[in-house]
């Protein structure tokens, strides 16, 4: 017959055969037929700051950003990314050979694991872990080796032994997420001193995902890894504009690290995106300039957000794990006399008008995951109260 293939295998590519349509899409689908409230994916529904909005108008109208941009980034964006490292952490870093901009963070972890691991390659990853970093693991064909963060007196906490005991010969890199999604975790000093001493102990690579470090609340406190003894030229360190200014649509990330790893990992971007975002890139630049009390203000918006949903989640019935960082509350839901996370994310819609993501997702072992649900906080105080109202029919 015209346009059958004599060929019975697969057309997708046998490394990301067990990736299908991501849980998001499905669950943000959900949500429209349904008319819930979607707390599933992670963005906000409300835009950032009016001034940097308008600083994209801005570039648009000057033409600034309209035709391809340098393939490394403009480079204002890329000094205000140093500026800012330099303010808030202390960390110096050349603009011009540096940083790189990439099409948002998501990018940057498939460029950076495409450019870094090989096929037979090990990558030690923190689980539950964004589902991206499975994929680009698999499409660089290496082997994902998971560490899993398990519940400790309220939150999920980091077992440095196992994290040692992960590490062979074969172990390349290290895929470490602070503040973590999902759970909400923020390492410690002492976890990412541990951490820097296994790597250079080792002689390994560490790509850090650190795209939520202006959302840590209490007492925690968002330390780059790339600031430890020994880390600095070994550390991949991604940020994104999208989680801190609520613009993800804008997709504007970026990476800092040494020379050598910079150009291994724009040897990969130029072939994905080339380039991307060219007038959202002059936003960006001018908002990492903004004052500290913005970003103050927005940790401090954020943790009553948290605070509200949190609330609204224990009255309902499941156990909270409040998180220190992150817009993400996981919870467990036994106690509401539920065991499968899927189930009961699917179910949810009807039963409550909420929409939730299943943290299985986020795991290799999908029973260690099971019973939590994750929840996004980033949304109308005015919204949440409803849902956390919807969630009480629970």
């Amino acid at each position: 017959m015209a346009g059958m293939t004599s060929s019975a295998r697969p057309h997708l590519n046998r490394r990301l055969a067990e990736f299908g349509t991501t849980i998001f899409a499905e669950m943000s689908a959900l949500a429209l037929s349904t008319g819930s409230i979607n707390l599933g994916q992670g963005f906000p529904d409300t835009d950032g700051p009016e001034e940097v909005r308008e600083a994209a108008v801005r570039a648009l109208r000057e033409g600034r950003g309209n035709q391809y941009p340098p393939g490394p980034g403009i480079p204002e964006l890329r000094t205000a990314i140093t500026a800012h490292q330099q303010r808030r952490y202390g960390l110096s870093y050349d603009p011009d050979t540096e940083v790189l901009v990439t099409a948002g963070a998501t990018e940057a972890i498939a460029a950076a694991l495409l450019a870094l691991v090989e096929p037979g390659d090990e990558v030690v990853a923190l689980e539950p872990y964004y589902d991206s970093y499975a994929a680009s693991i698999a499409m660089a064909g290496g082997t994902r080796v998971p560490v899993t963060l398990r519940p400790h007196e309220g939150s999920f906490r980091l077992d440095l032994d196992e994290l040692r005991a992960a590490v062979t010969d074969r172990t390349r890199l290290l895929l470490i997420n602070t503040p973590h999604n999902p759970t909400g975790t923020v390492l410690t000093r002492p976890e990412l001193a541990a951490i820097a001493e296994l790597a250079v102990d080792r002689d390994l690579l560490v790509v850090t995902d650190e795209v939520y470090e202006h959302l840590v609340f209490d007492d925690a406190e968002h330390l780059p890894l790339a600031s430890f003894p020994g880390m600095r030229d070994r550390t991949v360190t991604i940020g994104s504009a999208g989680k801190t200014f609520s613009f993800t649509g804008w997709k504007v990330g970026w990476v800092t690290s040494a020379p050598e790893l910079v150009t291994a990992v724009r040897s990969v971007k130029q072939f994905l995106t080339y380039v991307s975002s060219g007038p959202f890139q002059y936003a960006v630049a001018e908002a990492l300039a903004l004052p500290d009390s913005y970003f103050e203000e927005f940790r401090r918006s954020m943790l009553a957000r948290r605070d509200i949903l949190a609330r609204g989640l224990a009255e309902a019935g499941f156990e909270v794990f409040v998180p220190s960082g992150t817009y993400f509350i996981t919870t467990d839901i036994r106690p509401l006399g539920e065991k499968d996370g899927f189930a009961f994310c699917r179910a949810l819609p009807e039963r409550a008008g909420v929409v939730a993501i299943p943290n299985a997702v986020f795991y290799d072992d999908r029973e260690a995951g099971a019973p939590y649900v994750r929840f996004a906080f980033c949304k109308r105080e005015d919204v949440l109260r409803e849902a956390a109202e919807r969630l009480r029919a629970l």
